[in-house]
């Protein structure tokens, strides 16, 4: 389970400077974080849910991830946006007795963010080959 506060360098932005949030809410197999020092009119908020469906060896869980950041535009000062990232999982858990595979799908997602494929150091400053490519809208 995650903690109430989210202080301790889980997570990062662009500069790998560590940015905290706070539970809001929590509700079934979802729950919410605020920025701990957002604009109460430019909310930052973090994501996690879980969806359950199908039974017996058919039985998938879909989680979310999800960020969303308000700001104002840079075109027109009066207007705020709203930016988003997430991830999804969707593991046939009634048909796995072990999450590995799950495992490696992730840690591939993660992988091709988060490195130029040579290195394997983090990238916060989203260089990484698959960053860049959501980024620019290359392929």
């Amino acid at each position: 389970m995650l903690s109430n506060t989210l202080n301790t360098n889980e997570i990062k932005n662009a500069s790998a400077a560590e940015v905290e949030f706070q539970r809001l809410e929590s509700n079934g197999r979802s729950t919410e974080f605020a920025q701990i020092t957002e604009q109460p009119s430019l909310p930052h908020r973090l994501r996690v849910s879980h969806q359950e469906s199908g039974v017996g060896i058919k039985a998938r869980r879909r989680s979310v991830v999800r960020f969303d950041k308000t700001v104002m535009s840079g075109v027109d000062a009066t207007l705020p946006v709203t930016v988003s990232a997430y991830a999804v999982i969707d593991i046939p858990v009634g048909a796995f007795t072990a999450i590995t595979e799950a495992s490696n799908v992730l840690a591939e997602l993660m992988s091709f963010l988060s490195t130029t494929g040579a290195g394997t150091t983090v990238l916060f400053d989203c260089t990484g080959n698959g960053a860049a490519t959501l980024l620019n809208g290359g392929l």
